[in-house]
This record gives C-alpha cells, structure tokens and sequence, in this order.
C-alpha cells in the first residue's frame, strides 16, 4: 500500500472503508465523496463489452451497449497466437475506455477438465501453458487502454452443476501443475488488476474465504499485487472473505453485508488491517480507473469488425482436407446447406452475451461471392420436429445437383450455455440425420461445425473435409466464407482433444460429483495427457490443424540459456505455393523420472508466417520453470535433473523432429526422521554409511553387490525406527535418533 493510499484511508471510518469494499448495484462500486473517491464501473466480457443499459442480470438477459463480438475463448484459443489475443484486448479496452468502463470481467483460462463443461465456450484450452500464455496477450492488450482486466475464475471451475455450492476435491499436485499454472503464468507476465474467484470450493473451503488461495499463493508466492473479486454472488460469509484476502464483493445492494464487516471489527472477530488491505487495495484501483483521460474518439466499427473477422479466419481448425476438396475450386457449383448458414450462432450463452455492432452469417458472404452458382436450404429446424423430412429431401436434392455439398452442424444455446452442462457429446440427430442424406446425394460434402466445445464426429471417415468453427463472434461468416474460398488460408490448432467417446475423456466417471463434491480421480492426466498416457486413440489430437500448404522441419537444436531457459531452433520451410502460417509445438518429456508424468506437455509454441518455398529459422524459449513438478514432500516446484526429449511439430500426435538437452536439477532435501525408509536414509551420504555401519555393513556400499540389492528389496521401504523391533539387529533407537539428528545438522 503506498504512502497516498494510506493518508485517504486514515481519513475514513471504519464504516466508510467497510463499505468500499462491496458493490452499491449490479455494475458499481461505492463512492466516498469527502475523501474523493468516485464509484467506478465494471461489465462483464470476456470476448466483448456487455455495459448493460436497462435492466442489470449476470446471464445475459437484459440488453446491453452495442459492442464488437470478437471470438469466444474457445476460438481464440486455438489461434495459438498470444500476440493476436492482446491486439483483440487492446480493441475490447479502446471499446470499455469509450464507454467509461473501469474493468472487463475477463479473460476466463479454467481448465477444459471435461468437453461437457457448459462455459468451455468461455474458456481457452485443456492445456495451462497455451491458457496462460493466450490470457496473457489478452490481458496486456486491455490494459494498454488503461483499463484492467479481471482474469477468471480461481480457480478450479470445471462444471456449471451445482456450481456455487460443489466443492472440488484435487490433489495438490494436480492444483498447481494444472489448474494454478495457467493463472500463475498470467498473472506473473500481465499483472491483470484483477483477479476474480470462483463459486465454488476447493476442498471443502469457498474460493472467496480461502486464505490459502487468495494470501497465501496468489499474493505471497505469485507477487500479486491488485484486487480479489469475488464472483457475482459467490459470497458465503464477508467477513471471512475479507479476513481471507477478498478485497471486493458484487453484486451489491442487498444484505447489509458492510454492517457484517464493521459489527466483526467492533467485536475484534476481524483484524482491521485485513479490512484496511482490502479498502487500499479498491482505493487503488479506482485510482488507476481514474488516470485514465476520457475517450476522444467514437468506436470505429468496421476496424473492429474487420479485427473480429481476422481473428475469426485465424481461429478456425481444418481438421480433414482428403483430396484437396478446399479451398473450393473456382467457378464450382455449391450447395449450402444448414441454418446454421443463414442463423450462425457466434457466441455463448449467459453472462458474456454481447449485443453486436454487426453480424455477418455465411450465407450472406458466400452469396455475394457465388452468386447464382451457389443455392441454400436450411436443411433442419433449430427445435421441434416439423417438416424435417421434407427439410431434408430439399436439402438432399440440392446437394446432388451441385459439385459440392457445404453442411453446417452445431449446438444450439439450449444445447450448450452457461448454467448447465451437457450430457453427451452427440449433434443432434436430426443434423446427422441430414448429414446422411446429404453425403449420399453427393460425397464431396464439406462439414462446417458451430459449437463452444468438443462434439462427437461419427462422420469423420465419411466426409472428405470437415472445418471446426467454433463459436467465431460476430464476423465469423465472413471469415468462414474467406476459408472456404482460399481467401485466407485455416492456421487454427485444436486446443482441445476431439475424443471417439465419452467414455474415453479423462473424467468419466469423476464428472460433476455427487453429494457436494467432485474429485478429480484423473489427478494431472488431462485433455491430451491423459490420452497420451493411456494410448488412447482420438479423433483428432491435440494441437491438431491442416492448412492449404505444407512444412517441413529441419533439424533441430537445444540449448541451455545462463538462466535455465532452454532455447530450441528449428528451420521450417514451407514447401508449398501459397505463403501460409504454420504452428510450431514444443512438446517436452521426461524418462525415468521419481514422479509419475504425462509422455509429453506443451511448454513452448509460435504461429508463424513463411512465404511460399521460403524457410524460417523458428526460435522457441521453454521456460525452466515449465519443466518442474510440484513436490509434495517440499511443498514447491521442482525441477528435477536428468535428459529431456523435446520434441518439435504440428500437433501432439504429429511430431517432426526431436531433440534432448541435459538440464542441472534442483538440490531436493528431505529432513530425516525415525519414518524416512531404510532406502532414503541409504541414500543420504552423510546417514547411509553411518546405517551400514549400524547393521553390520548393510548401507551405501551394499548396494554394489547382488546381496546388497536383494535386502534393498526386501528392506527398503521399511520405516527407519521398525528395524528395531527385530531381534539380532543390534539398533536401538537411540542409535537411530543420534545418526538422524547428525545427518540433519550436516545438511544445514
């Protein structure tokens, strides 16, 4: 807290701060005039602005300012481009400063734990490094605008059942490996202003009262230095929220939750620094709000737009091209078929629904570009069932009297939305119905998804070219159009795994819980871990995404920076005839390692444009601290010594070349004690020979000869202090006790 914060707070009653730190209404803080603090606004986002106008709601409801809708997380992600995502912030800041919004709720990284989560359309991958990396170039482009961003929701926010009660129940390891490491990586490279936390628990405490959460390793081990927000509604108890370092809770105006506070303070229930933390905190980030200069200029829609279309192209994945059936050949006749076509469903439902400033569907775009030699039919309704067969005969027809069948399949928000999560992974049958029917009128048939998470493809061998669209914001029938016609070439990467079935997805059988609580039995195996670890087959991997050209990879080579950071270098040439953006993957892994490990992770990639017949020398930089795990014994990160496979590629099932690199591990001490086994102790140099002297000659250098090894079977794992209830061994515990207690002083 600086010098200036400290003079404003000494000048307000307990009540006053009590009552900056919650909301006045839905949107707003508190002002304090005498001590000039003004309220400030905050909206939702993530993918655009939601200023509500009337009526306040956090799903969506009610109308809000026109705002550009750029792709949700779900499309963004798979862009794999950081720097794209900050050039989509700095549009959503330059949107918020116009509107004098002090704070955009967003970005939202939670883990794609299961594909049918109802807000993966909100959230970027089943990978923590791509999340964090990508909410980072978000982040960092909001808050060049001098507005601040609200990274969302911490943590361990995976389901939409019974989400503001549900506690999730994981393992420490997995919580900083998996669900942390994206939130540490954000909030350490883009200083987000905010942090929201969750609903839910996280074993059996509420995110908005976890001290260990919110103190202890957001802000003493991360360094964060900015405001807690609670999520809207996600309170219990205030004042253990405030005494846990959550600095701000909204919505406001019900309960007198401020009296709660003061009332704990008279009663010295609550530390009043606590609550002087949390108020200097607010009063800092009004502060920086207000050095804002208002907005001179009015929003440039069609730049935006003309954004949120680029972004869009970028963000779509060509999973299947057989035959080189796109781009579509020109002077082709096509047959446009789907609602989806003349309706696109370009966002999710709920709380991020943004009121576009435009919207371009594909029918429009591709019939300002085919003209008459293109016809549509709709194909099916979005609900209810009438008229499908006749829906789909037309549609049929239409199909085989074209040179090529272009289907649009997806979800509907009442298939897929903020507030609930799905059951399965099916379209609806009455598309794959029609897809059927369309395949068998003509097979060159093209399969155009629109959907915020993974769905099943049961089409897959049956369709030469299926494009994974996403949910695109509101230009995306343009950008699908500019795909489509080879205007812009598909650089999209999967950023989740498409599985074969539900049963095959890592939390089968640990989704959604039951009597409260959910664990995560799949512990760090998930999305392509998981696959990877079992041999799973997939549909399409991870990482996954064709182009209309090709690359070839060169030989790569590693090296160890003086800080640790390993960079690998890689030439790729793009051997084609068009110039096009390939995506380069550093996977890396770990043999023999003392902790159970996923095959491969992505530590480090780069979206890269290389001119036709051209080369690029692609330099990527995996960061020493990506490669530790979480020790449990030392509470921290370890990297642990050894050689490391990285292997470089398209996706995580596509790798074109590898390389290794010898890494220096981390000094790992482990006090004794009379519990440690007679195998730790054997390998701690200073114990190991004093125990072999103990038993005879049994220790360190008993492991060279065969009898060695075969007590070290049959003993090692035995508690130190039990070799004294044996008889013969001549140890007492005494003699134990004296060996630890020198053994832990010569490590000091």
């Amino acid at each position: 807290m600086n010098e200036m914060t400290g003079e404003v707070l000494g000048k307000l009653t307990r009540e006053e701060k009590a009552s900056l730190t919650s909301g006045v209404n839905f949107w707003t803080t508190k002002s304090i005039e005498h001590a000039g603090i003004p309220s400030i606004m905050m909206t939702d986002g993530p993918h655009g602005l939601r200023k509500q106008t009337g009526g306040s709601d956090h799903l969506g409801l009610e109308a809000s300012e026109p705002a550009t809708c750029f792709p949700p997380a779900a499309a963004l992600g798979s862009t794999f481009d950081p720097e794209l995502a900050k050039r989509v912030g700095v549009a959503i800041g330059v949107e918020s400063a116009i509107e004098d919004v002090a704070v955009v709720l967003g970005p939202g990284i939670n883990i794609k734990r299961s594909p049918l989560c109802g807000r993966n359309f909100e959230y970027m991958s089943e990978d923590p490094v791509l999340s964090g990396l990508m909410a980072a170039g978000l982040i960092r482009g909001i808050q060049l605008q001098g507005v601040g961003a609200s990274l969302k929701h911490f943590a361990v926010n995976n389901q939409e059942t019974d989400r503001m009660r549900v506690s999730a129940d994981v393992d420490e390891r997995t919580l900083r490996e998996i669900y942390l490491r994206g939130f540490e990586r954000a909030v350490k490279d883009a200083k987000p202003w905010t942090v929201m936390c969750s609903y839910n628990r996280i074993n059996g405490v509420y995110a908005s009262e976890d001290p260990w959460l919110l103190t202890q390793v957001l802000r003493d081990q991360w360094g964060f230095e900015g405001l807690v927000v609670s999520d809207w509604g996600a309170v219990s108890d205030r004042v253990a929220g405030v005494a846990a370092g959550m600095d701000l809770q909204m919505p406001g105006g019900g309960r007198d939750t401020d009296g709660e506070v003061v009332t704990a303070l008279n009663n010295g229930e609550l530390d009043e620094s606590a609550l002087d933390d949390s108020a200097g905190r607010m009063i800092e980030l009004i502060r920086k709000a207000q050095q804002r200069p208002k907005a001179p200029w009015a929003l440039d829609v069609d730049a935006h737009h003309a954004l949120a279309r680029e972004a869009a192209a970028h963000s779509i994945v060509l999973l299947k091209n057989d035959g080189d059936l796109l781009p579509l050949v020109p002077d082709s006749s096509v047959a446009l078929i789907g609602e989806f076509a003349r309706t696109p469903r370009y966002q999710g439902g709920g709380s991020s629904h943004i009121n576009p400033t435009k919207i371009d569907s594909a029918l429009d775009a591709l019939s300002e570009e085919l003209g008459d030699r293109m016809a549509f039919a709709p194909g099916f309704p979005f609900t209810g069932t009438e008229g499908t067969e006749k829906m789909r005969t037309e549609a049929a027809d239409l199909a085989a009297s074209r040179d090529v069948a272009v289907v649009f399949l997806g979800l509907t928000e009442e298939e897929e939305s903020e507030g609930f999560d799905r059951d399965h992974l099916s379209l609806p049958a009455v598309q794959l119905e029609l897809l059927a029917a369309v395949i068998n009128a003509n097979p060159n048939t093209v399969v155009v998804l629109s959907n915020g998470s993974v769905v099943a493809l049961p089409f897959a061998d049956e369709v030469p070219a299926i494009l994974e669209g996403w949910l695109l914001g509101q230009a995306g029938g343009s950008a699908t159009a500019d795909i489509l016609l080879g205007r812009s070439s598909p650089s999209g990467r999967l950023a989740e795994t498409i599985p074969h079935r539900l049963e095959d997805t890592p939390a089968f059988g640990f989704f959604l819980g039951e009597f409260g609580h959910v664990r995560y039995g799949e512990e760090i195996f998930v999305g392509y871990r998981w696959y990877d670890h079992r041999k799973l087959d997939v549909v399409y991997p991870f990482g996954h995404g064709m182009t209309y050209t090709s690359f070839e990879y060169g030989d790569a080579k590693a090296e160890v920076r003086s800080g640790g950071d390993i960079d690998v270098t890689v030439p790729v040439t793009n051997t084609g005839e068009r110039s096009r953006r390939e995506v380069i993957q550093v996977y890396v892994g770990l043999e023999g390692s003392v902790v159970e490990r996923a095959p491969r992770e992505l530590k480090a990639f780069s979206s890269v444009d290389i001119r036709a017949g051209g080369t690029r020398d692609v330099t990527l930089t995996v960061r020493r601290e990506d490669l530790a795990y979480w020790d449990v014994r030392v509470g921290k990160f370890i990297v642990e010594g050894g050689e490391y496979r990285l292997e470089i590629g398209a996706s995580s099932r596509d790798i074109r070349i590898e390389a290794s690199v010898a890494v220096d591990g981390d000094e790992v001490r482990i006090p004794l004690s009379v519990e440690s086994s007679i195998a730790e102790v054997v390998a701690d140099p200073v114990a190991g020979p004093k125990l072999g002297e103990l038993m005879g000659g049994f220790g360190a250098s008993g492991q060279d000869d065969d009898n060695g090894d075969e007590m070290m079977d049959l003993l090692g794992s035995m508690p130190l202090e039990r070799i004294t209830s044996f008889p013969g061994t001549g140890v007492e515990l005494k003699d134990i006790q004296k060996l630890i207690e020198e053994s832990n002083a010569a490590q000091k």
